[in-house]
């Protein structure tokens, strides 16, 4: 069994407007002191709602805390995760088991105030809006005093990476609200790391994203989950995004990027070897092998970490194949191009077009076969 859902009873009947999903781990304090807020906040503005706890098995009080706050009257109702773990996941899960025609994601730790939800929902209402981010970075957003210069940068890095996939000022928000039918809309979710808000509008292809601003307070209880981890998680998310968005143009200009830092192990190799090796040849030779090394690894850890299919000794070989033809190519177009009257007496030109259709061959061999992705690997 990989999880357990309590349900409450103030949740059970009736349409739901809002469902707010709040992922945990280890927030049983902070609990006690938010889910009051919220519910006082939507009875106010007579909203019909549930509160949704994604909690990975914390093992600190929460489903006491939550069977607590559910006895008061609360609509609050507590999902365990016994294996998975995860900001992301348990917003995609908390989401997933939600009966609201909204949904709304928001952290535990009370930096995230309450008071924005009628607006949150109200802007999501509107015709035609696809996501709403409670934003610090708009105007009249803000963030609370005293965070130091690291964090502001972080903030600030981690946004300007984002800017490839979405216009929007706070795209690393975790407070966002959309329409059911949005999140329908979604394919091919790998929710990895922290920042689901970006994945879904990335591949729920929302065109109209608002933001509405808020003030970002620090962590009542608590340790922050913004780890050196979750940071390269960020990292690797982006990439896949990028995949995702830009398909084959993301791949290639991975592969180019893989393919510059092999030239450097390669001439840095060859440096060296030169000088302790009395074979310029061997030299050369070995080189070209241990960069070419380095470029698979690469590549099939990252350029293609979707496409392994086969194991690595069968793909290393077929890389080499591809590498082989991929040269043989250039070296034959830059010797052919020397016979073209548009390119005589200019060889880099013609060495400079040999390696562009070399580069191409290995790319395409590479895509399509050596680290072709699953279900569609070559015999």
């Amino acid at each position: 069994m990989s999880s357990i859902s309590t349900v409450s009873s103030a949740a059970q009947g009736g349409a739901v407007t809002l469902s707010v999903v709040v992922p945990t781990y280890r927030e049983a304090e902070n609990l006690a002191l938010l889910i009051p807020k919220i519910s006082a906040v939507l009875r106010a503005a007579a909203v019909a709602h549930e509160i949704i706890i994604v909690d990975d098995n914390s093992q600190d009080g929460t489903p006491e805390a939550v069977d607590g706050l559910r006895k008061d009257g609360h609509a609050v109702r507590l999902i365990t995760r016994l294996e998975e773990r995860g900001l992301s996941s348990a917003v995609v899960r908390g989401f997933q088991e939600a009966r609201g025609e909204y949904l709304l994601c928001m952290d535990a730790d009370l930096s995230h105030p309450p008071e924005a939800l009628p607006q949150m929902l109200e802007t999501v209402r509107t015709p035609g809006t696809d996501f709403v981010i409670g934003s610090r970075y708009v105007s009249g957003g803000t963030t609370e005093e005293g965070w130091g210069l690291f964090r502001w940068l972080n903030s600030r890095v981690a946004t300007l990476l984002a800017r490839p996939f979405t216009s929007a000022k706070d795209p690393m928000a975790g407070y966002f609200a959309l329409p059911r039918a949005v999140f329908a809309r979604a394919r091919e979710l790998s929710p990895i790391g922290y920042k689901i808000g970006l994945e879904l509008m990335v591949k729920c292809g929302c065109k109209q994203v608002r933001e509405i601003p808020i003030h970002f307070s620090d962590r009542k209880f608590g340790q922050s989950k913004l780890t050196f981890k979750e940071q390269v998680r960020y990292l690797n998310h982006l990439k896949r995004l990028a995949d995702y968005k830009y398909g084959t143009l993301s791949r290639l200009v991975q592969f180019c990027g893989v393919g510059a830092t092999g030239m450097a192990v390669d001439f840095s190799f060859y440096a060296l070897l030169l000088s302790i090796l009395p074979w310029p040849w061997l030299s050369r030779a070995l080189a070209i092998w241990v960069a070419m090394t380095w470029n698979f690894f690469l590549n099939r850890g990252f350029t293609f970490w979707d496409g392994r299919a086969i194991g690595a000794l069968r793909q290393y070989r077929r890389f080499v194949a591809s590498c082989v033809a991929g040269n043989l190519a250039s070296w034959a177009i830059a010797m052919g191009l020397n016979y073209v009257p548009l390119f005589v007496g200019h060889r880099f030109q013609a060495a400079f077009v040999g390696v562009v259709v070399g580069t191409g061959i290995n790319f395409l061999g590479s895509l399509l076969w050596v680290f072709r992705r699953e279900g569609h690997a070559a015999t």
